[in-house]
């Protein structure tokens, strides 16, 4: 196969590095359109970040309860969306679970388990149903006090699609953009027209969520974003017992049973909202995430208790564009209907 050539223009943002990638023919525009993507980035994280006091969720969450706090629309659509997923994955995803993520130190990353009295405190506050939207003046406002927002599952996404819109507006037909190889979103096609025919996408490794370096497989993103949640790299040991930064909103506990979950959709912000959601559902609840004919794809990987073999479990995913690696140990790949456990 002919070497692609590519040329990458990335910047640190979010607590991860961002890069967008375009194909060398486009290098006479690729650093001015790829810095003002990057400016985009860089905006919603000012915009969304719970980290800076002058953000507007930062704002949100320090206004007093039952007080109407107006949103930009753009980030009351995204607010909009949180809520419709948080009813379609029944509960699992959820952007009031602040207090509970704060509760059990993973905001300072300083994990530890918090007291019966600390996380029924934290329960208490969380929930969707603690947020009235008032949607002709892009408005919320909460129901109870201490409500806290928290867009890490589906923020980095957002800034990818706001940052998309752009290269788009630009004419740019061929990228990829990512945020810490966990939120990924495509454009055309990686190479020449004349070149990697039987590709027509971004090949994106899937990584092993056991050994970082390695692979699993490779995806060939097609016009789609990408979303991996995990607790590969954010985590604690307590009593010899390694615990996830990936919590449950509907039990305050950290989720288990499932090393990664990624979710292939059309927005970045979808990917990355679903995949958390996934993470915490597991296999046996994946139609709820990817039902049988959407647009959703899901991949999840299980470590079986018995053997230690990792299991590899899709729904809704096209074969022809996920090729596997093989030579992983112990690997095996099933699809969601014939998971068994």
């Amino acid at each position: 196969m002919e070497t692609v050539h590519t040329i990458v223009v990335g910047r640190d943002a979010m607590a991860c590095r961002f890069e967008v990638i375009f194909n060398l023919v486009d290098n006479d525009i690729a650093t001015t359109v790829g810095a003002a993507a990057l400016d985009v980035i860089e905006h919603v994280e000012e915009q969304i970040s719970v980290y800076r006091p002058s953000s507007e969720i930062s704002a949100m969450n320090a206004s007093s309860a039952k007080t109407w706090t107006e949103l930009s629309p753009d980030l009351f659509k995204l607010l909009l969306l949180a809520k419709q997923i948080h009813s379609k994955t029944n509960k699992a995803f959820d952007i009031t679970a602040g207090p509970l993520i704060k509760a059990w130190g993973f905001l300072q990353r300083q994990g530890q388990t918090p007291s019966p009295d600390k996380l029924a405190k934290a329960f208490s506050c969380c929930g969707m149903e603690n947020i009235e939207f008032h949607s002709h003046e892009c408005k919320i406002r909460f129901h109870v006090p201490d409500v806290e927002i928290n867009l890490g599952a589906i923020g980095k996404g957002w800034a990818i699609d706001k940052a998309v819109d752009l290269i788009d507006m630009e004419g740019v037909e061929n990228f990829l953009i990512h945020g810490g190889h966990s939120s990924v979103r495509s454009r055309g096609r990686r190479g020449f027209a004349e070149q990697n025919t039987e590709l027509n996408g971004w090949p994106v490794g899937l990584r092993h969520p056991l050994f970082r370096e390695k692979r699993i497989g490779t995806i060939t993103l097609k016009n789609k974003a990408l979303g991996t949640s995990g607790s590969g790299t954010q985590f604690f040991i307590e009593k010899g017992q390694k615990i996830g930064h990936i919590l449950d909103p509907r039990t305050g506990q950290p989720a288990s049973g499932v090393l990664s979950a990624t979710i292939l959709a059309d927005t970045a912000a979808e990917a990355d909202a679903l995949a958390t959601a996934a993470y915490i559902l597991g296999p046996r609840h994946i139609d709820q995430v990817a039902p049988d004919g959407s647009d959703v794809a899901a991949i999840l990987v299980v470590q079986e208790d018995r053997t230690g073999r990792l299991t590899l479990i899709s729904a809704n995913l096209d074969r022809d564009l996920f090729v596997p690696n093989l030579t992983t140990p112990g690997l095996t790949v099933i699809e969601a209907k014939d998971y068994v456990r």
